[in-house]
């Protein structure tokens, strides 16, 4: 058996040499797309790590995976791979330490959602984030109602970070129960405190037709200010 043979082909499986630049050019290319593509998808999308590290361990993933199984991939243009993406981690790491602009860029910011028992519509909008799934990180953290919140933020990974009242400051807000938040109407039969679905503005009503002077919607739920139980 011709060793030197072999070792050349599972090194560099018959590629010319000067095939490592072509593949340094390539791994460049994939690893800005992949971080552009994940930005693109949101927090949510990524949840538990941040664009950039996802972006680390699919480049890695996938230039370690290939070589494992196929025999037709060189190990020396995998390891090319990793030695572009280690710069480029390196690189970028630098700029983010440098350039607060850049950081924000790659990482994202975090987004305060909730500000004393009321949210911004605008900031679910820029965050393709939905009612429902905010909703549902709330409620898996036993919150009842948005009175109880005092801020709520959205992280760079994705995750809701909530801070909340103590229970003697706890104030009307919205219900985020399903049963209690299908309720929602355009038109109040009896006077009490409500609280605007969309943004969560509370105020006393009467009977009638109103919009909300904060967003203008038409539909409320009638407000609860229960303690939270945990």
């Amino acid at each position: 058996m011709n060793y030197e043979f072999e070792w050349e082909r599972i090194l560099f499986n018959q590629l010319p040499l000067h095939f490592l630049l072509e593949v340094a050019i390539r791994s460049t290319v994939m690893f800005l797309i992949l971080l552009v593509v994940l930005k693109l998808t949101g927090k949510r999308g990524i949840k538990q790590l941040s664009v950039f590290e996802t972006v680390i361990i699919i480049s890695l993933g996938s230039a370690a995976g290939d070589p494992m199984f196929y025999e037709d991939v060189g190990l020396v243009p995998a390891i090319g791979v990793f030695l572009v993406v280690l710069i480029l981690y390196r690189l970028v790491t630098w700029l983010t330490g440098k350039s607060p602009w850049f950081e924000k860029l790659v990482e994202g910011k975090t987004e305060c959602l909730v500000e004393n028992g009321k949210f911004s519509p605008n900031k679910f909008e820029r965050e393709s984030l939905s009612q429902d799934e905010f909703f549902t990180e709330l409620r898996l953290k036993s919150i009842e109602h948005l009175g109880q919140v005092k801020q709520a933020y959205l992280e760079t990974t994705g995750d809701v970070s909530v801070f909340f009242y103590e229970d003697e400051e706890v104030k009307y807000g919205l219900p985020i129960r399903p049963e209690l938040f299908c309720r929602k109407t355009d038109t109040i039969g009896q006077a009490g405190i409500y609280s605007c679905s969309r943004c969560g503005e509370t105020r006393e009503q009467q009977a009638g037709k109103h919009n909300c002077p904060v967003c203008d919607n038409t539909h409320w739920v009638l407000s609860i200010n229960t303690r939270r139980i945990t």
